[in-house]
């Protein structure tokens, strides 16, 4: 995707803002089946506890302002095995986003045109989407701009029409909806609510997997933002619905609720006008996954996770491959499900709120092992835990309110996890087949022989790959955590540690020792060491380097930098932490 044109502010904020923003479309119907009168409450606890996830992002990502949210942290401070499992767990929630949120809108479609059919609707739809993002972010951005602030303005119409019909007809309809029983009893309904309206900051996530495409600075403008959107619309969008209609035609109605509540409050005008943003602002949440996903599958790439063909860049900048394998596994979700919307939301379900528990797991280790890391802010520890407490108690009520769901969840997940270990693992796969072609070869000569050599001649590039570390003369101990690291993590038998020195400056003999012990220790990586005298270390000698050896800047590592270091790491062109 193309770097050259960065998104403002505004461009950014409409690209994730339409998924979570659209989420007020079915989370206020939601909420109020199961807390009833006290939805606008359970929504603004939501609030609070998305206003605690701004900081916990703003930190993580401020550190490491790299694509791939949850993935990226979780890689900079962990394994590539778990940083995967956040990577699946992201992929399938933007996968069902998407489905439903296309489903959705054609089902509002229908509404204002009974004849189409939603399923051939929501193809078109998702492949006029694919075809928009493959032509340029910054033009897609100005779509879902558009589509934002006709949402943002028919939401605050539709308040507004709410607070109108309550001053003009009073306050009987309120009344009788805040004297009736809650099923349960207080704490247990305000509980389930607050369960069910979590998943209204779906998309929350989106910002931090595009964010090498914004502007220095925007990142947490768009946090804000999105805080700012769900505070006020889904509390006072509920309360409204309560304000106006009996809680009873609320969950009757609650397939379309809003476009219900317009057409109380303003008529059918209001109603179709309703419907009609639904259809737009749905279709954005479709285009936030699109990018969402691009950024993230583009890193999980770029780091040798997934094959190497998906990287393949057309004239405009973006990958259509990577967006073609998106939008492949998204009919395919649809035909399996026949569009369905309850199985998909039980895995979307699922797959956010992990996500969201895995971001809240990766600030508590950045702080624990990148502690030196320059950040623009900083979530107090208190405020993580209370936050990860909060999503992992929504997640147990999703659960025990929809056990099915969870069954539905491993269905997609299990299989999902279990191609990306075997992709992490290849290497290894390779060596097995190779023994098993030797054995066969007694009896079948020729094709072992071809085999054989495919295999080898693959196993050589998946090895002979170079990975780089940049050392300031660490003693044995760091290097030995380099050497366990690479081999945990990377398929190669070749490293380079390379010392860049100012003027004349030199390395001690100790460390001329400790490198030798390292290379008898680690046989099976081959490790060269190299000096790059009269440098600085920074953004220039690191591009050089990789142009000169032509091994990608994301194959190059660094222990974690102090306060002190002259660049930011995002400045380092994607160089990773593992020390």
């Amino acid at each position: 995707m193309s770097h050259s044109k960065k998104l403002s502010e505004f461009s950014a904020t409409a690209i994730c803002g339409n998924d979570i923003t659209s989420s007020c479309l079915y989370v206020s119907a939601l909420t109020i089946a199961y807390a009833g009168q006290y939805a606008w409450l359970a929504l603004l606890i939501v609030a609070g506890v998305l206003f605690l996830f701004r900081k916990i992002y703003g930190e993580v990502v401020g550190a490491l302002p790299l694509n791939g949210g949850a993935y990226n942290v979780l890689l900079n401070t962990t394994s590539k095995s778990n940083a995967s499992i956040a990577a699946c767990l992201t992929i399938l929630s933007y996968m069902t986003t998407a489905v439903i949120s296309a489903s959705e809108a054609m089902h509002y479609l229908k509404g204002i045109f009974p004849s189409i059919s939603v399923m051939i609707a929501t193809i078109i739809l998702i492949t006029l989407f694919l075809l928009l993002v493959m032509s340029d972010i910054s033009e897609s951005s100005v779509v879902a701009a558009v589509i934002f602030t006709l949402h943002l303005a028919a939401m605050l119409l539709l308040i507004g029409s709410g607070i109108w019909f309550v001053l003009k007809h009073g306050l009987s309809t309120a009344s009788l909806n805040f004297r009736a029983p809650l099923q349960g009893g207080f704490w247990t309904a305000l509980f389930l609510g607050f369960s069910t309206a979590m998943l209204g900051i779906s998309g929350f996530e989106s910002s931090a997997n595009f964010v090498e495409e914004q502007k220095p600075g925007i990142f947490r403008k768009t946090l804000r933002n999105m805080w700012i959107a769900v505070t006020v619309i889904n509390p006072l969008m509920a309360l409204t619905a309560v304000m106006v209609l009996p809680i009873g035609e609320v969950v009757e109605n609650k397939e379309a609720l809003l476009s219900f509540l317009g057409e109380n409050t303003g008529g059918s005008w209001l109603a179709t006008f309703i419907s009609i943003d639904a259809v737009l602002v749905l279709s954005g949440a479709l285009l936030t996954s699109y990018v969402g996903v691009n950024g993230l599958i583009k890193r999980m790439t770029l780091d040798r996770i997934l094959p190497q063909f998906l990287l393949k860049e057309n004239s405009r900048g973006s990958s259509p491959r990577i967006l073609l394998l998106f939008y492949i596994l998204c009919l395919s979700v649809l035909f399996i499900t026949h569009g369905q919307l309850g199985p998909l939301a039980g895995v979307y379900t699922i797959s956010f709120l992990l996500v969201m528990i895995y971001f809240g797991l990766g600030n508590f280790l950045l702080k624990i092992k990148r502690g030196r890391l320059p950040r623009p802010e900083n979530a107090t520890v208190a405020s993580v835990a209370v936050a990860i407490i909060a999503v992992a108690g929504a997640l147990y009520g999703n659960v025990v309110t929809h056990a099915a769901y969870l069954i539905v969840f491993l269905q997609y997940f299990l299989p999902a996890i279990i191609i990306i270990f075997l992709l992490l693992s290849r290497n290894e796969i390779l060596k097995y087949m190779l023994i098993l072609v030797n054995h066969l070869s007694k009896h079948f000569k020729l094709f072992a022989a071809i085999s054989r050599l495919h295999i080898s001649r693959n196993l050589k590039k998946l090895t002979e790959q170079e990975f780089v570390y940049f050392t300031k003369g660490d003693d044995i101990s760091i290097l030995n955590k380099v050497m366990m690291y690479v081999e945990e993590n990377e398929i190669t038998k070749r490293l380079k540690i390379v010392t860049v020195l100012k003027d004349e400056g030199s390395v001690s003999d100790d460390f001329m020792t400790d490198l030798e012990v390292l290379d008898r220790a680690y046989p099976d990586i081959k490790i060269e060491y190299v000096q790059i005298r009269n440098a600085t270390f920074g953004p220039e000698t690191i591009k050089r380097l990789s142009d000169e050896w032509n091994i990608p800047i994301n194959f190059m590592f660094i222990s974690s930098p102090s306060d002190r270091f002259a660049h930011r790491v995002s400045d380092l062109g994607g160089v990773r932490l593992i020390i």
